[in-house]
């Protein structure tokens, strides 16, 4: 038994075939893993989110975060690949699926794999999480904090973002949701009107909001890092990934 891991970066087939960079990271012990999709926060494709990539591995998952910004700022650093991909009004909902759908392919190749894949996005992540459960089938998926879920990006925004709540009735999976009382995208009134939708609809899910948290409080490198919200998140993530991505029937 080995509790090592490997990380590296690797090409991927994302949206209509497009090869775009991801970084992989793996357990290297034996057995089958589920698999997990981790979706970059709008700051990017940037050692935070590799460092949460990592974080899957250590805890026996296949975990695998595409570039979603490979194709507008190649090789660029991430804060100005952000700029220029805020400045083009984001990444496009339909290239978003089909880059997620592309890295869920990728890890239920990997040979050990157990056939199961999970999403979990952070920020603009945390909508395309949602996003991606409703237009994909996944096994669970993963909201932290996700804006622009149950209302569109204000007037004025560079951001072309617009609800996805409306998708709420084709949720593939279980869905965790993870927000801070003190955010104002997403608020606690919009969350709760995404509880409702998602109730109505009779979807499975579960959502839990911290006190004294607002907005990205999972981000170690920010001030509004929440020590104390981020382990209880933690917390919350590995039980709800553990019951939803386990061994397939059939598989060791």
């Amino acid at each position: 038994m080995t509790d090592a891991i490997r990380a590296e970066s690797v090409t991927v087939a994302g949206n209509g075939g497009d090869e775009i960079e991801a970084y992989l990271a793996q357990p290297l012990a034996e057995g089958a893993f589920g698999a997990v999709v981790v979706i970059h926060h709008f700051p990017g494709y940037d050692e935070e989110t590799k460092e949460i990539t990592r974080k899957f591995a250590d805890h026996g998952y296949l975990a695998l975060c595409p570039n979603l910004y490979s194709r507008e700022a190649p090789g660029a650093a991430p804060d100005e690949a952000a700029a220029v991909v805020r400045a083009q009004g984001g990444v496009p909902d339909d290239q978003l699926v089909g880059d997620v759908d592309g890295a869920a392919t990728f890890l239920k190749g990997l040979p050990s794999s157990n056939g199961k894949v999970g999403t979990i996005g952070y920020c603009s992540g945390g909508r395309q999480s949602f996003l991606a459960a409703c237009r994909l089938t996944v096994d669970a998926a993963v909201d932290c904090y996700g804006a622009f879920v149950v209302v569109g990006a204000p007037e004025g925004s560079p951001l072309r973002a617009g609800p996805v709540s409306h998708l709420a009735a084709h949720l593939s999976c279980p869905l965790l949701g993870l927000f801070g009382a003190e955010d104002h995208n997403p608020s606690p009134e919009q969350t709760a009107e995404l509880e409702a939708i998602l109730t109505a609809h009779h979807k499975t899910f579960e959502f839990h909001t911290f006190e004294g948290a607002g907005h990205a409080f999972f981000a170690t490198n920010r001030a509004n890092y929440r020590p104390e919200a981020a382990g209880a998140g933690w917390s919350r993530i590995w039980d709800f990934f553990g019951r939803h991505l386990s061994a397939a029937p059939g598989r060791a």
